[in-house]
């Protein structure tokens, strides 16, 4: 398939000016200031999928985001691919820390630096661009559709109904995604499990107003002291999850499988020089690739309260709070878990304060086969593209949406991703590698070639 790295060669410099338009529009699906930049993003996205060959493209409304839907169908009876991606992206905060302004892309260093480089822009982009290469070069062997949401950093809370509402338009056979990463630049990998999310909200309240250190200190409980101790107490000194039943239905690897997950290349130290932390750290009895593949585990991605600003002022707060998340693993139910985390949450709270705890979205785990059509379609693409066989990994990382699709849609995913780990997706100075957007393009264009062949037997 020559033609596909000449395409590409050919209009390298055009399909990047394209992505940088795409990122230059700041959808923070998170923040409502953002809702009108949410339209001009899923218009651009339906601009360019025409212009890629498409036979038709809408924008959806939904009660949020909307959803950008476009289809080629070449035969009906060919089979058809389902592109799920998303223009959505995660806030900037803390601006400060990033070396260039988020949402005006810069290449340095061989990489795009901005905010939805990799998640979601740039890996989701690289299907736009594989499918103008196989229509302008007639080498398209199937019927492609696209579903482009703008609410997966907020956990899809309206695609399943799109889905529900749209299956006859939405009927695939497979549902391709790129949002996911490589074991490294050099070293293909096919994701085969997604751990599932429950991310809470809690809010600690003492006095019904904040108070004088001095004057009130040592008399009343402090919301933001108070606060500290219960996310303390939620893991033991081993880091597993003290709430009661969390554990019950977690599906147990088999001695067997962590031996082959053992075989995926880590190098410890290089691992910790890129984060530059000293030591790892979690579940006791499991190694760092488990802990974040086969294992649940409970983080705090935010707390406040109190005075924060510059200088000092001497109060004791009304209010704390934390934005607590659980990243869940196979046979283990969000909804059943943040049920849990309440309970147990509210059981430790002291009678010096109140708690209200807020689940405010979550979804379920995803486990792809890997006897699937589509799984060996995948793994002879980047085979094809790298010269090596990829390895099948599970991520640490949730696509909630992604377990509802099989469900609702009954279709399976193949999750496709080009994303490294060093891409600092969420953080600041997120990135993505020139290399691994035109090899996500040229990647591509074989998954549909081989998947079409092993379709028709």
């Amino acid at each position: 398939m020559k033609h596909v790295k000449e395409y590409i060669e050919a209009n390298k410099d055009r399909f990047l000016d394209e992505l940088f338009g795409l990122i230059r529009i700041p959808s923070i699906s998170s923040l409502s200031k953002h809702k009108e930049d949410m339209l001009k993003t899923a218009e651009y996205w339906k601009t360019k999928i025409l212009e890629a060959g498409a036979d038709k493209a809408d924008v959806f409304s939904t009660e949020g985001n909307p959803v950008v839907y476009g289809e080629k169908i070449i035969d009906p009876s060919l089979p058809t691919v389902l592109v799920y991606a998303h223009y959505d992206v995660m806030p900037v905060d803390p601006l400060d820390l990033w070396e260039t302004k988020p949402f005006e892309p810069v290449i340095k260093d061989g990489k795009i630096y901005a905010r939805g480089a990799d998640d979601d822009k740039g890996q989701g982009y690289m299907h736009a661009k594989a499918f103008e290469l196989m229509v302008k070069t007639n080498t398209l062997p199937c019927n492609i559709k696209f579903m482009i949401e703008g609410e997966e950093e907020i956990g899809s809370p309206n695609l399943g109904k799109f889905c529900e509402n749209n299956k006859e338009m939405l009927k695939s056979d497979i549902i391709l995604v790129s949002d996911t990463s490589m074991i490294g630049m050099d070293i293909p990998s096919i994701t085969t499990g997604l751990r599932g999310l429950s991310f809470m909200e809690v809010e600690v309240t003492g006095p019904d107003k904040d108070l004088h250190s001095g004057i009130f200190g040592g008399a009343v409980a402090n919301p933001a002291n108070i606060l500290a101790k219960m996310i303390a107490s939620l893991t033991d000194e081993d880091n597993k999850v003290t709430i009661p039943g969390f554990y019950d239905d977690v599906l147990i690897v088999s001695d067997e499988e962590r031996l082959e997950m053992a075989k995926a290349p880590f190098v410890l130290d290089d691992y910790k020089k890129a984060l530059d932390i000293d030591e790892v750290f979690g579940e006791k009895g499991y190694s760092t690739n488990e802990r974040t593949g086969i294992r649940p585990s409970l983080d705090v991605n935010g707390i406040w309260g109190g005075y924060t600003g510059e200088g000092a002022k001497t109060v004791l707060p009304s209010k704390a709070y934390a934005k607590i998340s659980m990243r869940l693993v196979p046979n283990q139910n969000n909804k059943k878990i943040s049920e849990l985390f309440e309970k147990y949450f509210k059981s430790i709270t002291p009678p010096y304060v109140k708690v209200k705890v807020t689940a405010l979205h979550g979804g379920q785990s995803y486990v792809s086969p890997t006897d699937i059509i589509a799984y060996k379609a995948a793994d002879k693409a980047y085979t094809e593209s790298y010269g090596k066989k990829p390895i099948p990994v599970r991520s640490g990382g949730s696509i909630p949406i992604i377990s509802a699709f099989e469900k609702i849609l009954g279709v399976k995913s193949i999750l496709m991703g080009f994303g490294l780990e060093s891409d600092a997706i969420h953080s600041p100075n997120e990135n993505y590698p020139l290399h691994q957007f035109y090899k996500g393009i040229e990647t591509l264009p074989y998954f549909y070639k081989y998947f079409a062949e092993m379709m028709k037997g």
